[in-house]
């Protein structure tokens, strides 16, 4: 019970996730299905369909647009701010992160200088860049396949997976997410600064007023 009380906004959001992408699959799987049949093919597994160059698409498609905006919103917290919102640090406090750290219990990387501390220090922005381009690349490669699969079966020439980084039909997939993800962080800031969620850490203190900035 320690276990899940420690870590039950994880386990709640992995359990989340999990429960999201069988409901992918599953009804994606059902759409392919309908499909194949429009087109008199044969029916596809659901097994099969895992590995299904749309269907691993769609997902590192969501999961590109999801990490582009984590990765850009924690550098532009590093450096911009909003007044009174509680998702900006505060423009009148002291700065933060004075490194290297004199403090004894710091992370031993904290505590020093040079390259390997300088990674350290940025290694959230720089995971998150990482995962957002690698979401990237397997969702081009997979939509690439995809798009070779739809080409042989009406007997067109399918794009090398190269060229397909130019055809429109990538970036209309990709920007179609990316838009929403920016647009909802933004209104996230704004709405931070006049509402508030009682408990949470994303939000100001209940009575805590408009002008406060950050948690």
């Amino acid at each position: 019970m320690k276990v899940l009380k420690s870590n039950g906004l994880t386990l709640s959001l992995m359990a989340l996730f999990a429960a999201s992408l069988v409901g992918h699959w599953l009804t994606g799987w059902r759409v392919a299905l309908e499909d194949l049949q429009r087109h008199g093919q044969p029916p596809i597994g659901a097994l099969a369909y895992l590995a299904d160059p749309t269907f691993i698409s769609t997902v590192f498609e969501n999961w590109e647009s999801e990490f582009l905006q984590m990765s850009v919103y924690v550098v532009l917290t590093a450096y911009l701010v909003q007044r009174g919102s509680s998702e900006s640090k505060d423009p009148d406090a002291p700065e933060r992160d004075v490194l290297p750290s004199h403090d004894p219990q710091a992370p031993a990387l904290a505590r020093r200088s040079g390259a390997l501390a300088w990674l350290y220090a940025h290694a959230l922005g720089l995971a998150l860049g990482i995962l957002f381009v690698a979401s990237f690349v397997l969702h081009w490669t997979f939509s690439a396949r995809a798009a070779a699969q739809e080409a042989a079966e009406h007997g067109q020439a399918a794009a090398s997976t190269l060229a397909y980084l130019a055809d429109p039909q990538l970036w209309f997939e990709s920007f179609q997410n990316w838009q929403s993800e920016f647009l909802s962080t933004a209104v996230l800031v704004v709405l931070s600064i006049f509402l508030r969620q009682k408990n949470s850490p994303e939000s100001k203190p209940v009575a805590a007023p408009n002008s406060q900035t950050g948690a």
